[in-house]
């Protein structure tokens, strides 16, 4: 039975899509049967697997408002290294707006997502910037939720508010909810704020932050452009040895 992961920050431009889309490349290269669920109208999820947004004939927004609609008319195969997408793309904003008038609205996409875990390892699901409707049923479909972040100081304001929303899906739909890990972005260790920002969440959720950072580089910026997961744009690139580590890391932990 596949573990599923919200991969999920409110905070814009904290390399979230980036995670989701080079987390599941490097576990189906490790060997893994990998599902992507892109919950982001924006669709860069989808884009940077290599699929065309504006071409798909069905898309994950079909699977939340049509309870009738298959997983397998939907998803898409990004060939290498070998992993499903469910794409995303504009039409998700409507559905945010038709789902608030829908009894059950939050326990959509776990009721889709429930007749294919059985088919995969792991399913991550890439979550819009915004503590929105699509947000709160990724965390209900959800075992654990993975939180990208900048070791900057804003980005510890805007947790706490991701924290409390986590606890309130807690109590209301997903009591089996927890925080999978905190992934350091975007690292740079020459700065002195980043520093002091990593040492206070390790101290504050120790072993729940992952030990592997991801640091500043330029082909992780590039591959999306190319419709690529860094893994395959240039994989001994400092950006891809970092999520392969970071994949390397999650299994262990599930595995021990």
């Amino acid at each position: 039975m596949g573990r599923i992961l919200a991969i999920t920050n409110q905070k814009g431009g904290v390399g979230k899509t980036t995670s989701s889309v080079n987390l599941a490349a490097s576990l189906a290269s490790q060997g893994r049967r990998v599902l992507l669920v892109d919950l982001d109208p924006q669709g860069n999820a989808t884009m940077g697997c290599g699929v065309d947004k504006r071409a798909l004939d069905a898309t994950v927004c079909d699977l939340l408002l049509d309870p009738q609609q298959s997983v397998a008319a939907v998803r898409q195969r990004c060939a290498d290294p070998g992993f499903d997408v469910l794409p995303a793309n504009a039409d998700l904003t409507a559905a945010e707006v038709e789902l608030l008038a829908v009894e059950g609205r939050e326990y959509r996409l776990r009721r889709v997502l429930e007749t294919v875990t059985a088919e995969y390892d792991w399913i991550l699901i890439d979550c819009p910037p915004s503590l929105s409707i699509l947000t709160v049923n990724a965390l209900t479909a959800a075992h654990g939720v993975i939180i990208p972040m900048q070791c900057e100081y804003y980005a510890l304001e805007g947790l706490s508010a991701l924290l409390d929303t986590i606890a309130a899906v807690r109590e209301r739909t997903n009591p089996e909810l927890e925080i999978e890990g905190l992934l350091r972005t975007m690292y740079d260790p020459r700065n002195s704020l980043t520093r002091d920002v990593s040492r206070q969440l390790m101290q504050h959720f120790g072993e729940r932050v992952y030990r592997t950072v991801i640091p500043r580089n330029v082909r992780l910026a590039e591959a999306p452009s190319h419709g690529m997961p860094v893994v395959v744009y240039d994989r001994i690139s400092r950006g891809a040895v970092a999520y392969q580590a970071l994949a390397g890391e999650l299994i262990r932990r599930h595995s021990a």
